[in-house]
């Protein structure tokens, strides 16, 4: 009896571990979802769709490996951007820490509102003083000596309104779509209005993005040999602006492939979307895929478009729905904004 009862519990031990063997088998077997922060709806189902048709070897619309190239704007597309760029931002507190070799500064706009922390008397400035102040402090610098400053600020600086470090306002759903198209064989690029030396620092411990990976506005450079020492240094002629009708010719010049997926979030990405969706001749049937972020979240993070002088949207919300690109509701697709 003994025996007998042995053998019985054997068989019972060995069914419950066949048993739970195979629940887990089930369990590991069943997908795991690569966007994790959208919520489930036409948005999320349009990216998987696309991503699943140009990677199916079976499908008429399949891309080649070395052809799937993806393209981001950063501003407000991988961050946020509001009251002010962040470049822009570190320009201010660059400012204040160069003022007392320039105290000439004091008298003259924008520096003096600068210094005076009136940040809605910069902005009522425009952008060309905007400009202004990028050129008195990103120029006449070393490229290391830059990317230090940059580095440094990014490590103590915070938000003006919400107090978080900057890259902390970087947009989780937006991390978790750049890693899910890298794991189906994507190259993912930057490709940015804001200077390229300023993202390349941070691009990427932020966003996995290499800085071989960014394209964007840049001030001329040259090289000389300082006190035997190879040195790059930043001067203030302005080289490039990639934004508008320029993110297309920064594309053809630093990557040389159309992409086949663009995101961005304003009338600056307009041009990036156009020559990422839109057909070159009858004979190019390649599938394009173009997704605009639209801020519409006034609690977890900001709601603006047509009227916003940062990250404004117009032409391209008006003509997404003709061109069949993709306005993702912040506030209705998204779980959650930061990480």
């Amino acid at each position: 009896m003994l025996i007998m009862r042995m053998h019985h519990d054997l068989i019972l031990t060995g069914l419950l571990f066949v048993t739970i063997a195979g629940s887990a088998l089930a369990q590991s077997a069943t997908p795991m979802d690569p966007l994790p922060s959208w919520n489930e709806g036409k948005s999320k189902a349009a990216i998987v769709e696309f991503v699943e048709r140009v990677t199916d070897q079976s499908s008429p619309d399949f891309v080649p490996v070395a052809e799937r190239i993806a393209t981001f704007d950063n501003d407000g597309t991988l961050w946020s951007e509001q009251p002010l760029y962040f470049q822009g931002l570190y320009a201010l507190d660059r400012v204040r820490k160069l003022a007392p070799d320039q105290p000439e500064w004091s008298n003259t706009e924008p520096f003096q509102s600068v210094l005076k922390g009136d940040l809605k008397g910069v902005m009522a400035t425009g952008m060309p003083a905007i400009e202004k102040l990028i050129f008195a402090t990103h120029a006449d610098i070393s490229g290391e000596e830059f990317q230090t400053s940059v580095r440094d600020w990014l490590a103590t600086a915070k938000h003006p309104q919400t107090g978080l470090p900057f890259t902390k306002m970087i947009f989780q759903p937006m991390l978790e779509l750049m890693a899910y198209l890298r794991a189906n064989d994507f190259k993912v690029y930057i490709v940015t209005g804001g200077g390229i030396d300023f993202v390349r620092v941070f691009s990427e411990g932020t966003y996995e993005v290499p800085p071989e990976q960014v394209v964007g506005s840049s001030l001329d450079a040259k090289f000389e040999m300082t006190n035997g020492i190879p040195t790059i240094l930043k001067t203030g002629k302005l080289d490039f602006i990639d934004d508008k009708a320029g993110k297309p010719v920064g594309i053809y010049r630093h990557i040389g492939r159309r992409p086949i997926f663009a995101a961005g979030n304003s009338d600056g990405d307009l041009q990036m979307l156009q020559y990422t969706t839109i057909p070159s001749d009858a004979k190019d049937n390649k599938p394009g895929f173009g997704l605009l972020v639209h801020h519409t979240d006034a609690r977890r993070e900001w709601a603006y478009d047509r009227d916003s002088h940062i990250g404004k949207l117009e032409k391209a919300l008006d003509d997404a729905p003709q061109q069949g690109w993709l306005i993702v509701d912040m506030k209705d697709d998204w779980s959650k904004i930061y990480p």
